[in-house]
């Protein structure tokens, strides 16, 4: 079972920035989509970045221009650089490996990390 542990999150100023890393305990298949979703109280966990293999990203319109998505297979890591994060960026910030093998297809989750910005 992989495990995935997230870290980077923390209390900033709205325009400041924080960078969030993913860290995987297995290897990262070339195949896997990797991605962050947030969560903040009281809404639905929502999509915020995908990255696919060939490095591909997909962002929701709310972080576009702002946020950056990357990955390093040889760490088995993706990372999110969040620039000019604003008071509705506050949330807990979740990985996700999206694993697709045929006939099987498989979610892992991080425990969140929580992201914190003031006004």
């Amino acid at each position: 079972q992989m495990q995935l542990v997230e870290s980077g999150g923390g209390l900033v100023q709205a325009g400041g920035s924080l960078r969030l890393s993913c860290a995987a305990s297995k290897s990262i298949f070339s195949i896997d989509v990797m991605g962050w979703y947030r969560q903040a109280p009281g809404k639905q966990r929502e999509l915020v970045a995908i990255i696919a293999a060939g490095g591909s990203t997909n962002y929701a319109d709310f972080v576009k221009g702002r946020f950056t998505i990357s990955r390093d297979n040889a760490k088995n890591t993706v990372y999110l650089q969040m620039n000019s994060l604003k008071p509705d960026d506050t949330a807990v910030y979740y990985c996700n490996v999206d694993r697709k093998l045929p006939g099987r297809r498989t979610d892992y989750w991080g425990q969140g990390t929580q992201v914190t910005v003031s006004s």
